[in-house]
């Protein structure tokens, strides 16, 4: 087996030492940059659930959503509510990830008022109305667990993104280009979650799925963003700045993934059935809502 030249060896070295020292710059940045009241706010969600599901089962059912018989008290408390642990571990691996990555996004973006304020949003507001929203579709059932605000998490992480690339990639560009990715993103949950096939029935998940990907392409058209040349000239900024590029590839990665937990092709379990209305719900609410703040000037990041 031959060795590689030994410049060649020196180089990689060389690169790879760069990127574990633009790693630490960052992890010291965050920890410097990190308020202990963001913290607290942060680490009291698990907290809450694990809180919660510690309370006798019945009670725990008593606090869930009936939709035959609809509560405000149980309206709010049921997307805090888990029946047991294996939910209840899924939902808190979920919201470490997706607030992890989206505070440290928010903090190296300019955007920390804007994460903390939708944060504050989704557990106050959001259970209300994703409850209320549902009884839209009547049914015999009860409704709980925290998996609905996880996916409001995963709507505002585009946005996050956008912020973060903007203030370290891109100073003074604009987040017009948002929109596309959320049409993307829609068609993206359309494949997942509906069945996908050149006839009958499948036909809605091949069609939603292109019709969010032409919507795309037509948005970023109308507002004069050349894909091809935004995405090479992206991929070549981030895979140049080690720490940072690394930082927004997760949270692409994220982006990209999450839905394929939040949507699965069989959302039927033991016992219970993953509501997929709320999770779309919670996800298009999440990125309307805070996208329009935004581009108003709401929070100047």
């Amino acid at each position: 087996m031959t060795a590689p030249p030994t410049d060649e060896r020196d180089r990689a070295a060389g690169a790879a030492s760069a990127a574990g020292a633009a790693d630490h710059a960052l992890r010291r940045e965050l920890l410097a940059s990190a308020r202990a009241v963001d913290l607290l706010v942060l680490l009291a969600v698990p907290a809450v659930l694990v809180g919660v599901f510690s309370l006798p089962e019945a009670t725990r059912r008593s606090l869930a959503f009936a939709y035959a018989d609809p509560t405000v008290p149980t309206a709010f408390a049921a997307h805090y509510v888990h029946l047991d642990v294996g939910h209840l571990a899924g939902n808190l691996a979920g919201y470490c990830l997706l607030a992890g990555v989206g505070y440290a996004l928010a903090v190296f973006g300019g955007a920390r008022r804007f994460f903390l304020t939708a944060l504050a949003t989704f557990l106050l507001a959001f259970p209300l109305v994703l409850s209320a929203l549902n009884l839209a579709v009547p049914r015999d059932a009860i409704g709980f667990g925290f998996s609905g605000i996880n996916m409001a998490l995963a709507g505002l992480l585009p946005l996050l993104l956008g912020t973060y690339a903007r203030a370290r990639f891109a100073p003074g560009a604009s987040l017009r280009a948002l929109p596309a990715v959320f049409f993307a993103l829609v068609g993206w949950i359309a494949l997942l979650a509906l069945p996908v096939s050149a006839t009958g029935p499948g036909l809605a998940g091949l069609a939603t799925g292109v019709a969010g990907a032409l919507l795309a392409v037509l948005y970023a058209s109308s507002a004069g963003i050349p894909i091809r040349e935004t995405v090479r000239e992206g991929v070549r900024t981030v895979a140049s700045r080690p720490g940072e590029g690394d930082l927004f590839a997760v949270g692409a990665v994220l982006v990209v993934g999450y839905p394929v937990v939040g949507f699965p092709a069989d959302p039927t379990g033991t016992g219970s059935v993953v509501n997929l209305y709320v999770h779309l719900l919670g996800f298009c609410l999440a990125f309307i809502g805070p996208f329009a703040l935004l581009a108003v000037g709401v929070f100047e990041t």
